[in-house]
């Protein structure tokens, strides 16, 4: 019998390493495995943010109505487990060496062998199967076309969320090109909810939605009326939905929240059972990891995954609204190939100082590089060798009455709550 250790290994195997966008590995993988997306529904979400909140938020609502419920999303924070969840247990280290090993042979006699997320992504769709699940909520790695969730036939619905310029080296350099390739996960005869509020992706999603005889729901956000928020969370109301709470405190997910409210709608009027009990009680235990989470109130800190421009806007939006008039001190990590100059553009002006540290990732920047860049902006900022050694230096400069936040990659995000979460 394998181990979880030895599973882990092979799963994070080098000769996985890399993506290759196309779903004929997987569509290989699972019919070794016996097809069995084919016995399972979904609601299938893309997007470039808020993927993950989106997914928890409707995830926790299924789990209320009394549906056994499946959750698949990425990266991990903490283990990798998380990727892996059944009404919000993640997939146990006994299980996930078992399938594992049910999944080794086929994979190594592949021609074409799976990459690590393919590999993932199979072993999820037999576990959700064995959790004999009502339904999965299922997010896109990267893309949608031939982002390997997308073997599955049409789902209850697709949810495309905020959109943003990410990923263009796979996906293409314009948000038209992102756009189509995240419109792939839009299935004939279909319901899919649309963030919206990009015009050139918006084009594209309701050209493919009459291409294939979909539906296209858009929220409203001019009918979110927020209510008092606070560090333990917000209040707001939406449409006809009065009075709801959400414990995630970042001011971008309100509009999350409406499209989560416009996909119930979906389901509802497809025929699953939730009430407005659940969706108030769903809401309301909604956990979601390094999204904006308080990790310490004297001072206070805050972490948020934020990695490319449009998510680290949102926070900066977020820390102006929650303290106005406020300079924070940051700890800063980035991936080499994202935007680094319009990220820092966006939160050099609410910054005291800067402590800069390179993330747990071969593609991420040089820590003293990204501190002489911000320097050049006219900010202090220092280099520290390690996450420990950043989180003690930025909460040394907050002091008792500052307030600090760690952003930049999620890849670091999980080394900065294990220096609180114990």
């Amino acid at each position: 019998m394998m181990t979880y250790e030895e599973a882990l290994t092979y799963i994070h195997s080098v000769s996985w390493t890399g993506s290759r966008l196309g779903l004929e590995r997987t569509y290989e993988l699972l019919g070794k495995l016996g097809s069995p997306e084919k016995s399972l529904q979904f609601v299938h979400i893309a997007g470039t943010n808020g993927k993950g909140s989106t997914a928890a938020m409707l995830a926790a609502i299924l789990e209320k109505a009394g549906y056994r419920t499946g959750l698949y999303t990425s990266p991990y924070i903490d283990r990798f487990n998380e990727r892996i969840s059944f009404n919000g247990e993640p997939i146990g280290d006994g299980e996930l060496a078992e399938l594992t090993e049910l999944i080794r042979p086929l994979a190594d006699g592949m021609a074409d062998p799976p990459t690590e997320f393919e590999l993932i992504t199979a072993l999820a769709m037999v576990y959700f199967q064995r959790k004999a699940c009502d339904i999965v909520v299922l997010e896109t790695g990267m893309g949608g076309a031939l982002d390997s969730t997308n073997v599955i036939d049409t789902p209850a619905a697709a949810v495309i969320t905020a959109m943003g310029l990410d990923h263009v080296r796979e996906l293409g350099p314009t948000m038209a090109d992102i756009a189509r390739a995240k419109a792939g996960i839009i299935k004939s005869g279909g319901d899919v909810v649309s963030y919206g509020g990009n015009a050139e992706a918006d084009a594209v999603f309701a050209q493919t939605c009459r291409e294939r005889g979909a539906v296209l729901h858009q929220p409203d956000f001019s009918a979110i009326v927020p209510g008092p928020f606070g560090l333990e969370g917000q209040t707001f109301s939406y449409k006809d939905h009065q009075d709801l709470r959400i414990p995630l405190i970042g001011s971008y997910q309100l509009r999350n929240a409406a499209v989560v409210l416009e996909t119930v709608a979906v389901l509802q009027g497809r025929g699953w059972a939730i009430t407005e009990d659940h969706i108030r009680a769903g809401l309301a235990s909604t956990r979601w990891p390094a999204r904006f989470e308080v990790l310490q109130r004297d001072p206070v800190f805050i972490v948020d995954g934020g990695h490319n421009p449009h998510g680290i806007q949102a926070t900066a939006e977020s820390l102006s609204r929650l303290f106005p008039g406020r300079k924070f001190h940051f700890l800063v990590g980035v991936m080499a190939d994202k935007d680094v100059e319009h990220i820092l553009g966006l939160i050099v002006p609410l910054a005291e100082r800067f402590f800069c540290v390179r993330p747990n990732n071969p593609r991420a920047m040089a820590a003293e590089a990204l501190a002489e860049r911000i320097r050049a902006m006219g900010v202090p900022a220092e280099a520290r060798p390690s996450v420990a050694e950043g989180v003690r230096a930025v909460l040394e400069s907050a002091g008792q009455d500052g307030v600090a936040c760690a952003l930049g990659s999620l890849y670091m995000a999980g080394d900065v709550r294990r220096c609180f979460v114990k």
